[in-house]
């Protein structure tokens, strides 16, 4: 009889296969310097959005100041799914 642990990895393994595989060491490598080119990346942005929302709340300017928060929320939402993609298509293969 199997526990229900393994009935839940079967079930995994049927719905994504591919899900378990090892990664090589480029693979890895190629990985890493994703996370890190991303992480420069998000940096730059928020050093440069957070000096205008300084400035926009030092102005007292509310308006502008709540629409690059926005922006920096943005920003960080839209580095993060580019990061993604780009170590998926790697562990894809492709």
């Amino acid at each position: 009889m199997k526990s229900a642990y393994e009935l839940a990895m079967e079930r995994l393994n049927a719905a994504d296969p591919e899900g378990g595989k090892e990664l090589t060491k480029e693979q890895k490598k190629q990985l890493a310097d994703i996370d890190q080119r991303h992480k420069a990346k998000l940096a730059e942005r928020e050093i440069f959005l957070n000096q205008q929302i300084a400035a926009a709340r030092a102005a007292g300017n509310a308006e502008e100041y709540e629409k690059l928060r926005e922006e920096l929320r943005r920003e960080r939402t839209r580095i993060e799914e580019e990061r993604e993609d780009a170590k998926n298509k790697v562990r894809k293969g492709k």
